[in-house]
């Protein structure tokens, strides 16, 4: 009952904010938020949106796999915010775009344009379902189940609760609904941090020092260049993770467009950059803590990682108050993530496919199929997720927004013009060379390829684009100019 009610809370909250939010909606407010959002509260929001039900689940259970080796790729992530503030936006803010695949447009081509939205919208349809099915599973194993509720109709339900509330507002609900949804995250892990502790008999300062002399406290990795956690390739590839899962990702732009000045989207930007590093330091630290609490107890780990922090709210060890800060933490990192990456799908899929940014009803009705979409892969993901869905998520970002990351820096920082039509198989192919050496180095050399494969995918795609391009050409928008 007491797991009914807050959910039934939750989402009435998020819901009578998203009509507070909506009211005199339009397609501007929609899609840009009219260009008036504030740009602390953005960037507070943001923290929750770029986190999502993955790091909550998975980042604590990271310490089987990795110990705390997690933070060499987010000290990465803060130069890679400090790119996309100085680089991109600027970029984005002198064009006035709405979506950000439209400078493709005016920089290469109308080839270019479509084929960058449609790998955009490949890779956040999978990857932001990936990351909702971690929490509709949650929820189903904790507490639906035991009603005999089947998981079809839970995924359905989760993903019509978020259409709910973004179905008018969209971009603008999203801004307010973001801040209440980061706080409930946060207050949540350190809630549960707590409860550990509790069980351990430990003091905050002792924490500290018991973190510190854990064997899974280990951070850099500097002594086997071949390892996929060396820190040299953690660290570049979190760059280059947000350069392309941020600045070239329309979800986690589109929030920042809608600042009032280029000035206020840069602070907003470099301010929530910051706050990875403590902020998934917390949810490391709760898994080494639980590591601990399971050698203390007697207690075996789970043979996935995902499942470290739900196997023990689970169990009743950490208290009845301990499984209420962990659906609340879900539910909020969940649908923080879901909601913003539904309204992206639909900006993108209206102005960059059909381009008709004031059609009311064309929006509506993709807004319902993107939801629907949702729900079929959820159900698909069901039945194919591996050990970590974290490292499943930046594997498949690194085939799928290679892509994008070619694209852009060949129109960014290059004057040649490029044979348009042939950026389609260009795109396409980049993706599956990277598949083939990436079998070639493992099974000749031994070595493993990482979150690295984002940066080979990306230099394949660029050498195609260069192959296809010809010199002395004007580019209609370059970063220079």
């Amino acid at each position: 009952m007491l797991t009914a009610l807050i959910f039934i809370a939750y989402f009435l909250l998020l819901y009578g904010l998203g009509r507070w939010s909506s009211q005199r909606s339009t397609n501007d407010s929609f899609f840009r938020g009219e260009r008036k959002s504030r740009w602390p509260m953005v960037a507070f929001g943001m923290i929750g949106a770029s986190i999502s039900g993955v790091t909550f689940v998975s980042v604590p259970g990271m310490v089987l796999l990795s110990d705390m080796t997690y933070l060499q790729m987010c000290l990465g992530f803060i130069v890679g915010y400090f790119v996309v503030a100085f680089v991109l936006l600027p970029v984005y803010y002198r064009l006035n775009l709405t979506t950000i695949y439209g400078y493709l447009d005016e920089r290469l081509g109308r080839w270019s344009h479509r084929t960058g939205s449609s790998f955009f919208i490949l890779s956040k349809a999978m990857g932001a379902s990936l990351r909702f099915y971690l929490a509709a599973a949650i929820v189903q194993q904790f507490w639906l189940d035991a009603w005999g509720v089947p998981f079809p109709l839970t995924a359905l339900g989760m993903v019509l609760l978020v259409w709910l509330y973004t179905r008018r507002g969209g971009i603008r609900t999203l801004v307010s609904t973001d801040v209440v949804q980061t706080c409930v995250m946060l207050i949540a892990v350190v809630l549960l941090i707590g409860a550990v502790m509790q069980q351990l008999n430990l003091s905050p300062g002792e924490v500290l020092t018991a973190v510190a002399n854990d064997s899974h406290s280990r951070i850099f990795v500097t002594d086997d260049w071949r390892s996929p956690l060396h820190f040299a390739k953690q660290f570049l590839s979190g760059v280059f993770v947000v350069v392309v899962m941020t600045g070239l990702d329309q979800d986690m732009m589109q929030k920042n467009l809608t600042c009032r000045t280029l000035r206020d989207a840069q602070k907003d930007m470099c301010s929530y950059g910051f706050a990875f590093v403590p902020v998934n330091a917390l949810f490391l630290v709760l898994g080494v803590l639980l590591v601990m609490l399971a050698a203390q107890e007697g207690t075996p780990l789970p043979q996935r990682a995902d499942e470290l922090l739900p196997t023990f709210v689970q169990s009743g060890l950490l208290g009845q108050a301990a499984q209420a800060f962990f659906l609340l933490g879900i539910l909020a990192s969940a649908f923080s993530s879901a909601d913003s990456a539904m309204t992206a799908l639909t900006t993108t899929v209206c102005i960059d496919l059909f381009n008709r940014a004031d059609n009311t009803r064309l929006r509506q009705r993709v807004h319902l199929a993107v939801a629907g979409g949702f729900a079929l892969l959820i159900l698909v993901f069901a039945q194919v997720s591996s050990g970590s869905i974290i490292n499943d998520i930046y594997i498949l970002c690194g085939y799928t927004y290679g892509p994008l990351l070619g694209l852009f820096v060949f129109g960014l920082f290059g004057r040649r013009s490029i044979r348009d039509k042939a950026v389609p198989a260009v795109c396409l192919a980049a993706p599956i060379i990277t598949w083939l050496i990436d079998r070639m180095a493992n099974t000749l050399y031994n070595y493993h390829f990482g979150y690295e494969l984002l940066l080979l995918n990306g230099l394949l795609t660029y050498l195609g684009l260069y192959l296809c391009s010809r010199a002395n050409h004007q580019p209609k928008a370059s970063v220079t100019r």
